[in-house]
Order: C-alpha cells, then structure tokens, then sequence
C-alpha cells in the first residue's frame, strides 16, 4: 500500500494494536469517505490485493499476535478480499450450522449419534408401516409425522425451516408416540421436561457451540490477527477421510465365512449393465454382497438373503448384521411386490463357459436348466438338476406321476421288505412325518402321528365346546377330564383348552366384517369389536351420580350380526322350504324382542360374616322371525318356534346393580339405547351363504316385567292411584268398569308428560299436576312396546287367587272386619290342606312353578273342603274354570292356532268373570281391583289383535335365564369380579348358539343310542361329524 493511500485512511485503523472486531465497524463507517480511485489505481490495487492474497495462503496465524508475520496487510487496497473471506465463513458458518442440526434430534434435541436404538425417523412425510398398522388398529386417522408430532408432543413442523430446524427425529420419541397409541406402553423416557425451541443461527448459537458429546468448547473470535485459519469444507473432508474401522471389516469377513454361499449366489459381477453404485448396493445382500436370492425385509428395512439371514442369526445372534437392531426369524417379512419385480428384471450374463446371453434375473433358473454342462451349472444352482424344465409332480397325471417315481418305488419296496416286513405304507408315512416335523409343521406332524397309531384327530373342536359349556364345566374341570380321557383311552378323543378358545371366537360377537349403509350415527365402524365396559364412555364430573358397578355388555350391532351368522343355515333352509331363490338379496326384515329383568341376590354365600346383597341386571334379546319382501307381500321364512326358551335368549348386558335404581339403569342402558336408534334408520349389509344380503331390524321392548316397565318409562309404583302401565284409568275407574278400556299410553306421550311435570306451565298445585300428567314421574328412557308380561300376570293372578281362598276359608263375605292374628291363621290352615292335598309346600313369595300348580281344578275342589258353604262351591269353581279358559289365550305363542276357540270366547267369558267379581267377591273388589286382573280382563284381546300373541314376547326366556346366570357364575368363579362378568357373559351367549346346539343334540343322539369308544378301535371304524348330524337331522324329520 502507498504512502498517499495510508494517509487517506483513519488514524484508528493504522493503529496497531486494535482489533479487528474495533476497526471493523469503523472501517464500513469511514468508507463513505474515502475518495473513489482512478482506474489505473484500481488496476494496480486488484494486482497488489492479488499478491497479498496468494502470500496470505502461505501465511499462518497465531492467537494474540498484533501483525501477521510477513507482508503488512493493506486493509485499503484489499477490502474486496476482506469482504469475499467474510462472506466466505458467514457461508461456511451456515452450512455447519445445518450440518450439526442434522444431527439432532428436532423434538428432545438429543444428538442422534448417542441414540442407543441407531434409529432416526423424518420429520415431514409419511409415517412408517409399523406407525400405520398401529394406527389402522386404534382407528386413527392421522399418516403423516406432522400430524402425530402435532398431536403427541404440541409442536407445529410444517412451518419448519432447514436452516432452523432439525430434519428428523430420534427412536426414543419414535417409542413416545408408540406409547401414546398403544395399550402396553415402552420403557421410554422424554430426555427433557419441554420440548426445544429453535433460533436462527448467530455468534452465540447453541447449536455450533455444542460438540457431539454434550460439552461447549471455547468461544474462538474469528479474528485475521488473533486467531487460528479456520479450515475449508475440502480440508475437513481430506483430513477426517480415513478407511473402514478394522473391526467392522473383520465382522464382515466373519459373516461371509458363516453363510458361504459363493457358489449358491450370483455375483453383482454377473450384472449386464453398468448399473449405479448406490443401486447395486440396494439389490445386493447386506451379508455376502451378492445378488439377493429370495430377499427378505427385516423391521430396521434392511434387506438380505433368507439363508444368509437364517445363518447369521443362528450363529451370531437375533440382530440385523447392519445396524444391529434386535430381529428375530418370525420378523423377516417379502419385500413388496414392486421391488421384486425390478429384482427380477435385471439383466445378467450366464456363468456358464461359451454362454453369451443375457437373461432376466427371475428366469436365470430356467436358463439354467437348459445348459447340459452339469459342472458348471452345479456351482450356481441346485434347483432342478434335470434336463429340460419339468412341471411339479401334484400337476401331473396318476400315470405320471407312477412313471416319475418309479425308481423310488424300488427303493422303498426294497428297503420295506428288508427292514420293515414289506410294509411299505409305514416307510411312505414315517418319510412324510419327518418332512413335516424338519419344516416345523408340528400341528399337521402330530395329526397324521395320530392316524399312524390308529388313535384318530378325535371329536371335534365344536363338540368339545358344547359338551363344556352345557355340562358348566370350568377349565380346569374340563382339563382333568381331557388328560383322564387321554390317559385311560390312550386316545385324543377330547381337544385341548387351547383349540376350544380358537373354536370360541368364531361363534362371539366380533368375528364377522359387516357394514352399515348409511352408517350408524355415533356408533364406530369396527366390526372386530369383542365384550366392551358397561360404563365405557360415561362422563364422569362431580355433579354426575357416582355410578359404582360392574357392566360388561356386547356392542349392539355386533351382537345382531353374529346371531344372524349363528342361524344361517335355517335362513337359508327356510327359503328352499317356500321356493325362494338362495341368490335373493333382500332386504330381509328381522324382529328382535328385547328383555330387561333383575335377577335378585346373585352374591356368593360363602364365608363368614353377614351376607350382602348383590343384585344383578340382564339385558337379552331373542331373534322371533325373519321376514322378505316378494313382490306385494312378506314371507317368513324363520320363525322362533320356542321363544320363551332361554336358549334362543343371547345376552347382551350383564351388570351387578339393582333394578330399582333408576339412574345406574339410564347410565348403562343409554348406549345401547342409542345404537338401537341408530340402527332402526339404516341397512346391515352381511354376507350370508357367500352373497351380500341386506336386513333391517324391528325392535320390540316386550319383555319386562311390571316392574321394569314402570322404571324405564318413568311412572310411579305399582300401588299408585293409575295402576296400568297401558291405560290411564285409576283404581276406582278400572274397579267401577271393569272390561271396557283400551290402549293409551305411548313412550312419546310419556316424554311430553314428563316435560310437563317437569316445567308445570300452568302453574298447578302437585295433586292437580299429578291428575294431568296420569303417574308420571321420572323421565322415561327406554321405548317400550304396551303389552302385558304373560309370566307375571300369571303369577300375580294366582297370588290374588291364594288370597281368595283364605278370605272364603275364613267367611269374610260374612264379617269383613276381622285381624291380623285371624287371617295369619287361615293361611296357615289353607298351607297345611294344600300341602296334604295337593303336595304343595309354603313359599313365602309366590313362583311361577308354585302358580301353575296352584291354578287348576284339584286346587278348589281341595279348597271347597274347608267351606261350608254349597253356594261360595259353586262361585269358586266357576271362577277358576272361567280363568283356566282365559289363560290359554294370553299364554300360547299362537293362540289363532293353538287355541282358536278359546281365543273367540274371550269376550263373554271376561264378562262373566268381571260379573263374578263384582256380585259373589264384591267383599274383595268394590272399589279397587288388582293390575294383573284388570289387564286380564281389559287389554287382552286388544294386543292379541295387534300383535297375534301374548306369550311369545313375554319375559319368561329371560326369566329362565337367571340360574345360567349362577351356574356360569360359579363355573368361571374368579378373583376379579371383572373378569368373571366377561367369562359369564361369553358362556351365556356361547349356550344359546344354535350352531353348538346342534353339536350338543347329536352329541346327546350318540350317547342314547348307546355309542362308545373303543379305544382298541382303528380309525375307520369311527362315524364322521357330517354323518352324525345327518343321522341326527333324519331322525328329528
């Protein structure tokens, strides 16, 4: 630099001692200035700036030296240099920058080279095919990383910056997001208590200042006088390139050792075009680094060779050779289709000598075939050694066959007659045997060891199971008896418990896909749906009522499915049985009769101490009759033909609460109220006998008791002023008239009048709100069909008859008023005849058994014995023979049929019965009248009308239903009251599957019939289940 332009330039910047970061500022501020050159100064400036520069790459310089050894640096003429070297690190600057966020983690911000797992993931894209499948299963919605980053940890990736924000993420935040999907969590930690947040890059940055173990290193001003050269990209990369660590080359050379498939496996070299490195690399094995001979994926996405995998694996361990993520056997999965194809369509050249053609990977074998030079071609291949190619020995023919093996026949004859006596048939099984047992085929292995020792696979796994449920067998009952079996019959006459669990899950709701068309509202499209909670889906807040009980229940839709697969076999029958075509599609109209009853005190009475009270709750519903439209009218083609039979009635929900506590029923009840109401506006689209047919469904609330009905409908008791939950008469009205009423109560109109007890809007006192709204009182939440309980008018009928005797032994039409201590004592009396009589024993709550013996003829003509009066003989009688010919009528499931002319003097003999009541028992029914009688009398012929029947949609199937309920009860007795309710619940419905009926009914066929076992007896001599259940089927035709 001159003298004249050393002059030009501020005193601060020729000061020796200052600093680069002091002058720097001062010298872009003093720029303005500074006069503009001339051009020939320009020129000689650029040739100075040039020398300076080529002088400065050989120049190195030390920390706090004030001037750089050699030439003085004349910062005028070269602030171009300057300029060109600042900008020069502000890049490099940045590209390090991105280079150290590449190796963390943009989540946590753990470097990704201490992860442990050797793992990353992508931020941006789509997740991988673990992530989906894990989400498939949770029903998610969400495929992409954003999405579930967003949603696990709270950040927002899509707005990310490269130059700001890490690329991927660690396996360890990988595993958190598995853990928030999954229902058996990883051992997994989140390294920091809130996630990272990341800024741009600047002298401070955390980021660059940080080395790849955790620890800062010095801060280092990038001064030209007092610090080190920084080194270029190229240097770094010149310096830091080194060869393969020794020992990963030594782990190499071991694995190629341990598979030794040179000769087996094609060489990359065989490869007809010069195809890329890094695309060689892809279709070779990661192992011996040939060509991939029947690839295989593990679950870190490396691909290899399946022997050469199998091998490594066996000798060094369950771990990928690459990257020594745990893989085991059962995880290597084929690689999609598409990279198989490309594998195949590879050109190569054939090994073979005087061979120049270039053939496809997937037909080299074929090729091969073709060569006649055995050597060369057994150093690549041991796959068909023949000479022309020959198809597989099953697609051939019988005779073919025979000519193929011929010369192994000789071998086998010889060797039967020389060791085994000539039995040839021993040799050929034993030889399949051991071909099955080296491919671990066990399962077939251990059926055909069976047949060879004359012992058979045994009764089917579907026999085994109706046999255990309907015998209420627990498990380990059942397996004492199939070891017991075993051991005395040398025989596997019974199947294991773990075949009958793999027998179960056809037959429980879940099994079977289905689909709705529109699809339900509020109800999940998941058809693999098994036994759910009860309470699932409660809202819990603290004003809620604390529900405190156990519930297990089937989803509703999922339950109708599987009894429809359950009867597929009779709905196909019933269309052959009136000329249908089997390919019709419907729609079918099915009628489902729902049933809700408590089961009283279901508590274990065991141990000591007082006996508390468990009550419990069943919700069923019975499949009555299917139905389908053709042309102008409907035929049936399934009818129930027991339905108050508790093996047609399939338990839907199971819960330990009290009938009577109104708020727990709503809670538990109200999800399944909800699906039926979405079922009632859509189609079920089910395959059934290998077509898509469509069914709609026809709900029916009949079958609940008194009750019941008053409880879910939201009425008062049964002793309140309207004592009918079908009219609205009181009391006096249904005593004064006793016949004529009719049908008036509805669950809309139940809701309006609630709605009104509720607002008052006329603002009446509680006695006139009380008249207006006719006994309602609590919300009504479940529809219910206005029918009378055919088993509980019967019963409450027949204790209203056990009063009439007693007051008639005791003359009360005589002296009404008479006391307790008298009337205790003509009950007494009427126990001891009727027990001498009739044999009937006392109860102290009227049963439906103890009613029918009670209501018949003998009864009276018992009864008249202890009245002296001819007259009250005459009225009594008549009174039980008026009511023995009501009661057909209301009790058969087809009274038109059964019973039609009874049903047609209906009428006369009500009014008759109504006349008795009101002149000869006027002591009893003057101003008052008891439900069931006026029902009886008033409402009977009215739904016989309607409906067609009374009887078959009562309660009783649901009734008869509550021993099972003890008996799986104690045949799945468990800790957890949880788990017992879900083994109760599956057994139930297991007992009333038509499919295991039919088992149970040939079971029970063979073992009249006097069919046993010989354990002596060779297979052949054994009857098939086909042939069973034909002979079963001709006798019951």
């Amino acid at each position: 630099m001159s003298v004249a332009s050393q002059m030009d330039l501020p005193e601060e910047i020729l000061h020796p001692y200052s600093k680069f970061s002091d002058w720097k500022f001062k010298l872009f501020k003093v720029r303005s200035f500074e006069k503009t050159p001339s051009d020939d100064s320009q020129q000689l400036n650029k040739d100075q700036a040039e020398g300076i520069t080529s002088s400065n790459k050989e120049t190195i310089l030390y920390e706090h030296e004030a001037v750089p050894r050699g030439e003085e640096v004349d910062l005028g003429d070269n602030r171009h240099a300057l300029e060109k070297d600042a900008k020069d690190m502000k890049t490099q600057d940045k590209e390090a920058h991105q280079k150290n966020l590449r190796r963390l983690c943009r989540i946590c911000g753990v470097s990704l080279k201490t992860d442990c797992y050797k793992r990353t993931h992508p931020v941006h894209g789509p997740v991988d095919d673990e992530t989906l499948l894990l989400l498939r299963k949770k029903e998610k919605k969400a495929t992409s990383w954003p999405d579930l980053i967003a949603k696990v940890f709270k950040i927002d990736v899509r707005g990310d910056v490269d130059t700001v924000h890490p690329t991927r993420f660690c396996h360890n935040c990988w595993s958190i997001i598995h853990r928030k999907f999954s229902n058996t969590p990883p051992e997994v930690y989140f390294p920091r208590n809130s996630t990272m947040e990341w800024q741009p890059h600047s002298p401070d940055c955390n980021v660059c200042h940080t080395t790849s173990h955790g620890g800062k290193r010095k801060g280092q001003l990038p001064s030209v006088q007092h610090g080190k050269r920084l080194k270029t990209t190229a240097e770094c990369a010149l310096t830091n390139r080194g060869g393969k660590n020794p020992a990963q080359i030594k782990n190499k050379n071991v694995m190629k050792e341990t598979v030794n498939c040179k000769n087996t496996h094609l060489s990359t070299k065989l490869l007809a075009v010069d195809y890329p490195l890094d695309f060689i690399k892809s279709i070779s094995c990661q192992i011996c680094d040939h060509i991939l001979a029947d690839p295989v994926e593990t679950t870190c996405r490396h691909l290899f060779c399946r022997t050469c995998i199998l091998k490594c694996i066996k000798v060094m361990g369950s771990y990928c050779p690459s990257c020594w993520y745990p893989c085991f056997p059962t995880d290597l999965v084929t690689p999609v289709k598409s990279f198989l194809n490309v594998l195949h369509s590879l050109s190569i050249r054939c090994p073979v000598k005087e061979c120049d053609e270039e053939i496809s990977h997937g037909k080299y074998g074929q090729h091969l075939s073709s060569h006649k030079e055995m050597k060369d071609r057994g150093l690549y291949s041991y796959i068909n050694k023949g000479g022309r190619p020959r198809q597989h020995l099953l697609s051939l023919t019988r005779r073919a066959q025979k000519h193929r093996l011929r010369e192994l026949k000789r071998q086998v004859k010889a060797f039967a007659e020389k060791e085994e006596g000539g039995d040839m048939r021993a040799v050929c099984m034993t030889l399949f045997l051991l071909a099955l047992r080296a491919r671990n085929e066990h399962k077939q292995a251990d059926e055909l060891e069976a047949m060879m020792q004359g012992r058979g696979s045994g009764l089917h796994p579907a026999v085994c199971l109706a046999i255990r449920v309907n015998t209420f067998l627990s498990c380990s009952q059942y397996h004492k008896m199939y070891r017991t079996v075993k051991a005395v019959s040398g025989r596997q006459i019974f199947q294991p418990l773990h075949a009958l669990r793999a027998a179960e899950k056809a037959l429980l709701p879940g099994y079977h896909p289905f689909e709705w068309k529109p699809p339900l509202k509020n109800v999940s499209t998941n058809t693999e749906v098994g036994i759910l909670d009860g309470l699932s889906g409660l809202p819990h807040s603290v004003d809620d009522y604390p529900v405190d009980t156990i519930a297990k229940r089937f989803r509703y839709d999922a339950a109708l499915v599987c009894a429809l697969k359950d009867m597929e076999e009779e709905i196909l029958e019933g269309m052959k049985a009136i000329n249908l075509d089997d390919y019709l599609s419907g729609p079918f109209t099915v009628v489902v009769k729902e049933s809700c009853d408590g089961m009283g005190d279901v508590s274990e009475k065991h141990g000591s101490g007082p006996a508390v009270p468990e009550k419990a709750v069943r919700f069923s519903f019975t499949v009555m009759n299917i139905a389908i439209a053709q042309g102008n009218e409907s035929k049936r083609i399934f009818e129930e033909v027991k339905p108050n039979s508790e093996l047609c009635c399939k338990p839907l929900c199971l819960m330990l609460a009290d009938e009577s506590d109104h708020e727990t029923l709503t809670a538990i009840l109200s999800p399944l109220i909800a699906e039926r109401e979405a079922m009632k506006n859509s189609q079920l689209l089910l395959e059934m006998g290998g077509i898509l047919r469509t069914f709609k469904f026809v709900f029916r609330g009949t079958g609940y008791d008194e009750k019941l009905v008053r409880e879910v409908e939201g009425l008062e008791a049964s002793g309140s002023t309207y004592i009918c939950t079908l009219c609205d008469a009181t009391r006096l009205e249904a005593s004064q008239n006793l016949v004529f009423h009719s049908i008036t109560r509805s669950h809309a109109e139940n809701l309006e009048r609630y709605e009104m007890w509720r607002s008052n809007p006329y603002h009446e006192s509680v006695d006139e709100l009380r008249n207006r709204v006719k006994g309602v009182s609590a919300k009504p939440f479940m529809e219910t069909v206005p029918s009378i309980d055919a088993l509980h008018c019967d019963i409450g009928n027949a204790a209203e008859f056990y009063r009439i005797f007693q007051m008639e032994i005791g003359e009360v039409y005589k002296n009404p008023d008479v006391s307790k201590e008298e009337r205790k004592r003509w009950q007494l009396t009427l126990d001891k005849h009727l027990r001498k009589k009739m044999n009937l024993k006392p109860m102290m709550r009227m049963s439906g058994n103890f009613a029918r013996k009670l209501m018949c003829k003998e009864t009276v003509e018992a009864v008249c014995e202890l009245i002296k009066c001819e007259e009250r003989h005459e009225a009594l009688k008549e009174l039980m023979d008026l009511y023995l010919k009501m009661k057909p009528v209301w009790r058969s499931s087809s009274p038109a049929k059964e019973c039609p002319e009874l049903l047609c003097q209906y009428s006369y003999n009500s009014q008759r019965f109504a006349e008795l009541l009101a002149t000869k028992f006027k002591y009893r029914y003057e101003g008052k009248i008891t439900n069931y009688f006026h029902k009886t009398l008033a409402h009977v012929p009215e739904i016989i009308e309607r409906d067609g029947s009374i009887g078959a949609w009562a309660s009783e199937g649901n009734e008869s239903g509550n021993k099972l309920f003890r008996r799986f009860r104690k045949m799945n007795a468990r800790q957890s009251k949880c788990y017992e309710m879900e083994d109760v619940l599956k057994h139930h419905w297991l007992y009333t599957s038509k499919y295991l009926q039919k088992f149970m009914n040939a079971h029970k066929t063979l073992k009249s019939q006097g069919f046993t076992i010989d354990p002596n007896e060779s297979l052949g001599g054994t009857l098939s289940l086909e042939e069973v259940l034909e002979s079963n089927n001709s006798e019951e035709a």
